[in-house]
């Protein structure tokens, strides 16, 4: 058995893999899991410390007080923009992956984190204007990108049969990167510094990641830049479905991550302090069950566990209206800390589903063994990109729907009513596309050819 080599390859230099098959058991007992642990752990610190970064606005603007000048509307409005460029950067940085190598562009996405810090770092005080402020912020969306390569490159390293313990734990640690910024920032303003401090923090981190990276992580050689799966990935219509139910689960995960602070000084009058003292709980319980929503998505069909996670995501956020409009502040904590919980957990099941719908794909075409296992990871991994992207986006949806429901009634309740309403038709796509029984009128043959499709899509 050919061990992997990170022997540079003949027309290109760095660290470069010319041999991976972790679908061969053998293969990846001997040497493959090695590699790829190692590769995932250094991943995850970049793409953990680019989660920070891109959310790094949603902890500022809890320092920004009436010297500032800003309304809530125009906070709602700088992390709108910080979620926006952070979900249209990923669609470019999912390929960066294969043009440059996993190990190369993470050296390069981690060092960029820099541009965002330092300008913020240098622009941050009193009489700063409100357009320059929102620039900073939108530079930071850099951050966000950080994930769809993180993503792609890890897909690529792992067997299909570990790849959702494999994304979980990947995309948790990077999550993770969120209550981190503002566990920091409640150190900062608890120890009465100011958010150069904060910014201050972040800078030698960035070099660090950006070392190791160089350090200890690999290319793959056999990760081509491949333009054929990215035009399969667009024109398939699971692509697209997925990116709806990830709107639900990742767009409120990181939609709520940044608005939950906002919304408790701008409705129940906390103070940053009191505010920061529970911001991070939801997003920390959100990213540290993710892996286990992989877990179970590997154990029991990622399908099955999003569908009910909407069911879980409907009930707690009909909890958030009634708190909402009682104005109980404990009831409303503890029902968004369960939501956050529930984001996390459908985080994990829905990235699982999507290379199982493109290897039941695979099966369908009648491939087999290797040709079965690579199309599945092309096609997987071009969509994992727009998927994260689409994802992101339900971010800038909601930070957008509380802006407008303050300004409207005084309140979140009016958006939380439209989330609701977006949960349950999340559970009916699931549902009508994934595990929908087969309908009895169809004929035998075509009955017997879509049940066994409809059988590899329930085990996604």
């Amino acid at each position: 058995m050919t061990a992997p080599s990170t022997a540079p390859a003949s027309s290109r230099g760095g660290r470069w893999i010319e041999h991976w098959d972790p679908e061969d058991e053998t293969f990846w007992n001997e040497t493959g899991e090695k590699v790829a642990r190692r590769n995932l752990f250094f991943s995850v610190l970049s793409e953990h410390i680019g989660f920070s970064i891109w959310t790094l606005w949603s902890v500022m603007v809890l320092f920004m007080g009436p010297e500032y000048g800003l309304t809530p509307a125009d906070k709602f409005f700088i992390v709108s923009m910080a979620t926006l460029v952070g979900a249209i950067v990923r669609v470019p940085y999912t390929f960066a992956v294969a043009l440059f190598g996993g190990r190369n562009w993470t050296i390069v996405s981690a060092s960029m984190l820099l541009i965002p810090t330092i300008a913020a770092f240098i622009v941050m005080e009193p009489g700063t204007s409100f357009g320059t402020f929102l620039a900073c912020a939108m530079l930071a969306g850099v951050g966000g990108g950080n994930f769809a390569s993180s993503m792609t490159n890890i897909n690529s390293f792992f067997p299909l049969r570990k790849k959702g313990w494999a994304l979980g734990l990947n995309a948790g640690g990077g999550n993770i990167g969120v209550p981190v910024v503002q566990l920091v920032g409640l150190a900062v303003i608890g120890a009465s510094g100011g958010p150069r401090v904060l910014l201050g923090i972040y800078i030698p981190l960035i070099i660090i990641a950006t070392v190791l990276g160089a350090l200890y992580m690999d290319n793959i050689s056999s990760v081509k830049n491949d333009t054929g799966a990215a035009k399969e990935a667009v024109k398939d219509a699971h692509t697209w479905i997925m990116s709806f139910l990830y709107i639900g689960t990742f767009g409120s995960f990181i939609g709520y991550s940044f608005a939950f602070g906002l919304v408790l000084q701008t409705q129940f009058g906390r103070t940053p302090l009191e505010s920061a003292y529970v911001t991070f709980i939801g997003p920390l319980l959100g990213s540290l069950i993710r892996p286990f929503g992989g877990w179970l998505a590997d154990k029991y069909g990622g399908a099955k566990i999003t569908l009910w996670n909407f069911v879980g995501m409907g009930a707690a956020t009909g909890v958030i209206i009634s708190a909402s409009m009682s104005k109980s502040l404990a009831l409303f904590t503890t029902a968004f800390i369960a939501l956050f919980i529930l984001t996390g957990l459908g985080n994990g099941s829905t990235y699982k589903m999507i290379p199982g719908i493109f290897q039941a794909k695979a099966a369908a075409m009648g491939l087999e063994g290797e040709e079965a296992a690579s199309y599945g990871r092309r096609l997987s991994g071009a969509s994992m990109g727009l998927i994260g992207a689409v994802g992101a986006l339900g971010g800038l949806g909601i930070n957008l729907a509380f802006r407008q429901s303050f300004l409207s009634v005084g309140s979140g309740t009016g958006a939380f009513v439209g989330f609701l309403a977006f949960y349950a038709v999340c559970f009916v796509v699931t549902w009508a596309v994934y595990l929908r029984s087969q309908a009895p009128a169809q004929s035998q043959s075509t009955a017997a050819a879509e049940t066994k499709s409809q059988l590899s899509y329930a085990k996604v």
